[in-house]
């Protein structure tokens, strides 16, 4: 897109500082309580959202259809923000400043987390974030591809489930599995991504130790390591996802690699449980390749073993499960 294209992101949006609380006075609760609200802080992970609490009667959250940023620690973090939200230190907000879809939202926040590579723990946005390029609007072609996208995402999601009838946990009957019955796990080979670019896009994902888009960073011509297995960020909090496909890898990227017949439906049951473990972990206790070794695991079970059954069809009685790629 050319320069007279660009505009300052204090062009297309009023920035403002963000809710300045502390979320250590404040009282955490389930996201399915009354009056809960997301916190969002300045993390890259789940949306920015940390944690969720109760409403102060006092203090307004920060208003929905916004974008969250971190102008500190991850900087550039940026999230589209749907409900209403309270955030910590160094979190702005951005109001647009004419009505604007989802669509373009969801791609204003790609187009300002690209600019992450200029900054670091040392170098804040905080004084800079108001004057970032970005488009001054978003292709019509790409907006329409994205629009179709997200119409046909709303249709599958509301499609009827697989399975009418809810099918419960009982989680009080599941059984202890060390992860080593389960998986042989092992390191995969780390690509460099001036490499991958070498080789060009393609449909390939490229797999890295974020905790968002399924961990993948983008799509190449070239891929390192077979599908149809789990991986998991040794980095630090081991969060674990499923590829389906043939996929590269940077560092600290470890393959769950099953020793049990797998598919999209068992794996989205299994990564779901892996990623409660990730409470154990911080940047001071790693989640290595030695500690996934180690980890047991509760499943449903089935006459001492793994119910892998139960578990594909407990996935596809969930209303979303049509949905899955």
């Amino acid at each position: 897109m050319a320069m007279n294209n660009l505009a300052k992101v204090s062009d297309l949006f009023n920035v403002i500082y963000g809710v300045n609380l502390e979320l250590v006075n404040l009282t955490q609760c389930k996201s399915t309580d009354k009056n809960a609200v997301p916190f969002v802080s300045r993390t890259e992970n789940n949306n920015g959202v940390s944690a969720f609490v109760e409403m102060e009667l006092d203090v307004e959250p920060n208003p929905a259809h916004t974008l969250s940023v971190a102008g500190g620690g991850s900087v550039l973090s940026t999230f589209y923000q749907a409900f209403p939200y309270y955030s910590g230190r160094d979190l702005y907000v951005l109001v647009p400043k004419k009505e604007m879809s989802v669509i373009e939202m969801l791609f204003y926040a790609k187009c300002i987390s690209a600019n992450k590579y200029k900054y670091n723990y040392g170098r804040q946005a905080n004084k800079t974030l108001k004057n970032i390029l970005i488009p001054s609007k978003i292709p019509e072609e790409l907006k329409n591809k994205l629009t179709a996208y997200h119409k046909e995402l709303e249709i599958s999601i509301s499609r009827k489930p697989s399975i009418d009838k809810k099918i419960k946990l009982k989680i009080e009957k599941w059984e202890e599995f060390e992860l080593t019955e389960l998986f042989k796990i092992q390191g995969s080979k780390t690509t460099p991504l001036l490499e991958l670019e070498e080789y060009g896009k393609g449909k390939y994902p490229y797999v890295t130790t974020q905790a968002t888009n399924n961990g993948v960073e983008g799509f190449f011509d070239f891929y390192s390591e077979d599908g149809n297995i789990l991986t998991a960020d040794s980095a630090v909090l081991g969060y674990c996802s499923y590829q389906s496909l043939p996929f590269s890898a940077s560092d600290h990227v470890e393959k769950l690699i099953p020793k049990f017949k797998i598919n999209k439906y068992i794996a989205m049951f299994l990564t779901t449980i892996l990623n409660l473990e990730q409470y154990r972990y911080n940047y001071g206790r790693k989640c290595s390749q030695d500690r996934m070794k180690k980890i047991s695991i509760k499943l449903p079970s089935k006459n001492g073993n793994p119910d892998f059954e139960y578990m594909e069809s407990y996935i596809k009685s969930l209303s979303y499960s049509s949905s899955l790629a």
